[in-house]
């Protein structure tokens, strides 16, 4: 247990080195900030449609994109730099490393999308609940950042771009088939069951009944869904990065 809360202390340190060196990068900047900001720009500009009820993509787009910028690009950046040699050469293990990385990926992402909530409150707009709400938000957080690190695993380049193109290419479909656009029960029975593969939708979906008390699946298994996702994405991260990380160092 002690050799746990120590490489968890690690990981916490390589968390605090990736927010010093990361958050300001062109990419984590461009699709952390600048594409959600004109997504959601065109997401809400025309809708004749109330507030409260364009809220819920907005928090889910928010939380989605800004908690998935930061993960995809510091493996390749520390692989271009051979700084992940040296941390491989410290004394911590490699989920440590992964820990780190999505802690900060989950740091930026729930920092960033409190500020819609803050708005809410501002416009008087208040959810039904806002603990549950808040809690939420959290293991939403922590579920985008644990895909976001295991979308850096292969290929196992050194070149940020590319991981942040292709990380592109799965996090926008999701977007599309999560009810952030069109909710759940509008969608035929197909869109519905890709909808389900996908765990925006369940973040989605716990939104929206916070909000306006309308959603497609009960809230328990909202959250059963987010932290089931949860627990796949950082076990699958872990183990395909221990695959590919003797392609990083050669």
């Amino acid at each position: 247990m002690s050799s746990i809360i120590e490489q968890f202390k690690r990981s916490l340190a390589v968390a605090e080195k990736n927010i010093k060196i990361y958050y300001l990068k062109g990419p984590v900047l461009t699709f952390g900030l600048v594409f959600p900001f004109f997504l959601a720009l065109a997401y809400v500009i025309g809708r004749n449609i109330p507030l409260k009820e364009i809220l819920p993509g907005l928090v889910s787009m928010t939380a989605f994109f800004t908690s998935t910028s930061v993960g995809p690009s510091i493996v390749p950046w520390e692989t271009r730099s051979k700084t992940l040699e040296r941390l491989l050469c410290c004394p911590v293990a490699l989920w440590t490393i992964m820990v780190g990385d999505m802690l900060s990926s989950f740091i930026f992402g729930f920092v960033i999308s409190v500020i819609p909530l803050a708005l809410t409150l501002y416009f008087g707009i208040q959810p039904l609940n806002f603990i549950i709400l808040l809690f939420g938000l959290i293991i939403a957080n922590l579920c985008f950042a644990a895909l976001s690190v295991l979308l850096s695993a292969y290929p196992p380049t050194d070149i940020p771009g590319t991981t942040m193109m292709l990380s592109s290419l799965v996090k926008f479909p999701l977007v599309f088939i999560s009810g952030v656009f069109i909710p759940i029960e509008q969608l035929p029975q197909l869109g519905i069951a890709i909808a389900s593969v996908s765990p925006l939708t369940y973040f989605t979906d716990m939104v929206r009944q916070l909000f306006i008390n309308r959603g497609f699946y009960p809230l328990g298994l909202d959250f059963l869904a987010l932290i089931a996702f949860t627990v796949v994405f950082i076990f699958a991260a872990i183990k395909l990065h221990e695959k590919t990380i003797m392609q990083r160092l050669s």
